[in-house]
């Protein structure tokens, strides 16, 4: 995704989380006085791969840009249990009217980070890339998918724009692989064009047909291996379907290019943080 891309989409994350959050004003806050000043050190409590130090400096931001954010990690770092991971100094009711959403951003993200890392650790021998999918939190996509290069793994097309994926119902109402390959290249050259195949018949036909990237969906790992000898480098292959950290290593052993896993986004447990607030 592109820098631009990015940058809008964090600041219109935090703006609808603190929409979400605070709503007409935050209440309990108020019973601080207006000017009292505070620090807070924030510590995780789980080790962790780090993700989603920029949606944490957006929130303080637009909750009060005086208050200053000291980082002690950057995106991608790998943390230990009681770790500091950054400090806040400011005017206390920005602080913790700012605590929640900016905590939110952080374990979400760097959860993805971390199972993402976990998962690329299971394969580091191999030449293999692991692809995310479109299975992630509605209104976070953007977000997710940058934990996910965070932690070592890499994304697939960003939503139903940028790269074709022509599945089952597609090439149905298409009239066939060839055809709807055909009508994609028309509409929309230069486009990324992948088709999920279900058997090596469907893979002949796509790959005579000039996808770009084949999609092996549920094939055994005996047909992986034939789908990667009969290729021979025309297109991508990309498996896909039930794949676990149990099967995980073996299908990149295949020789495919890459494996698309959808619970690396949409099964992420959030990391434990908290923050400890210090009056002045």
């Amino acid at each position: 995704m592109d820098n631009q891309t990015l940058q809008q989409a964090i600041i219109n994350n935090v703006r609808f989380a603190l929409e979400e959050d605070i709503g007409s004003g935050d209440i309990t806050a108020q019973l601080i006085g207006a000017e009292t000043q505070a620090h807070a050190r924030i510590i995780s409590r789980d080790a962790a791969v780090i993700a989603g130090q920029a949606w944490v400096d957006e929130v303080f931001r637009q909750v009060d840009p005086s208050v200053v954010v000291t980082w002690h990690v950057t995106d991608g770092d790998h943390v230990s249990p009681n770790q500091c991971l950054y400090e806040l100094q400011g005017n206390a009711r920005a602080l913790l009217t700012g605590e929640r959403a900016a905590l939110n951003f952080l374990q979400l993200l760097s959860g993805t980070a971390s199972r993402c890392a976990y998962y690329a650790d299971l394969v580091k021998n191999t030449s293999v890339r692991l692809l995310d999918t479109r299975k992630t939190i509605p209104g976070l996509r953007i977000a997710q998918k940058y934990a996910v290069t965070c932690g070592g793994c890499h994304n697939h097309r960003i939503g139903l724009y940028d790269a074709f994926l022509i599945k089952e119902n597609h090439i149905m109402a298409c009239g066939g692989i060839e055809a709807a390959i055909n009508t994609a290249r028309q509409n929309e050259p230069g486009k990324p064009v992948e088709v999920e195949v279900e058997n090596l018949v469907e893979f002949r036909t796509a790959l005579a047909a000039g996808a770009d990237i084949i999609m092996l969906d549920n094939f055994t790992l005996a047909d992986m291996r034939t789908a990667v000898a009969e290729n021979q480098g025309k297109a991508k292959l990309e498996a896909s379907g039930g794949v676990t950290e149990h099967t995980l290593l073996s299908i990149a052993e295949t020789g495919v290019d890459y494996i698309s896993i959808g619970t690396l986004t949409k099964d992420c447990k959030a990391v434990d943080l908290s923050m400890r607030l210090e009056m002045e």
